[in-house]
């Protein structure tokens, strides 16, 4: 087992690392590519281990992963949320635990909400926005019969936008990581 004190300080500038290369392929390119969040888990593994014991280091990486996957998840099933978004989060909660992918994930829906809602704004789209919300409680997550979540309306004229969410993520990261220091 490494010290402690020789890692840990490593943990929390490498998932900024991984969060930043994130954000910023996800904003040129729309998408954050598996390359990178897969190769975020398999390196957070080894590092987890040898600073806490093979046991505890798989269990430290294994929940924190499982909480940054299962936090997302429910949004990408309602195509609230791109893949690259919840593999990010897993990668994230991989690296720094279960704890602090929660207030990770908390920090970053303040973020993204707070960016959608002033994106929103400038685009004057308050209306369909409204719209799309009554809709949403309308149907309550209703399954349409081709198999996808319902949408508010029949065309693509529903969306109010969409956002490059890894940069949220990168975000929340930071803000939490700096704010914990």
């Amino acid at each position: 087992m490494i010290p402690t004190s020789m890692l840990s300080p490593m943990i929390g500038p490498a998932a900024m690392a991984v969060a930043l290369a994130a954000a910023a392929i996800d904003a040129q390119q729309r998408r954050i590519p598996n390359w990178l969040t897969f190769g975020a888990w398999l390196v957070a593994l080894p590092l987890q281990m040898a600073m806490h014991g093979v046991g505890e280091g798989l269990l430290v990486w294994g929940c924190g992963w499982l909480t940054g996957l299962a936090i997302f998840l429910p949004f990408y099933l309602l195509r609230g949320m791109a893949a690259g978004d919840v593999k990010l989060m897993a990668a994230v909660g991989a690296w720094l635990g279960a704890s602090m992918a929660l207030e990770i994930a908390l920090a970053t829906f303040v973020i993204g909400g707070l960016w959608a809602l002033a994106i929103t704004l400038r685009q004057k789209r308050m209306a369909q926005l409204g719209r799309n919300l009554q809709s949403i409680l309308r149907t309550s997550g209703e399954v349409s019969r081709e198999g996808g979540a319902s949408k508010p309306g029949a065309d693509a004229s529903w969306s109010v936008g969409s956002l490059p969410y890894g940069v949220a993520i990168a975000a929340g990261t930071i803000a939490v990581l700096f704010a914990s220091a």
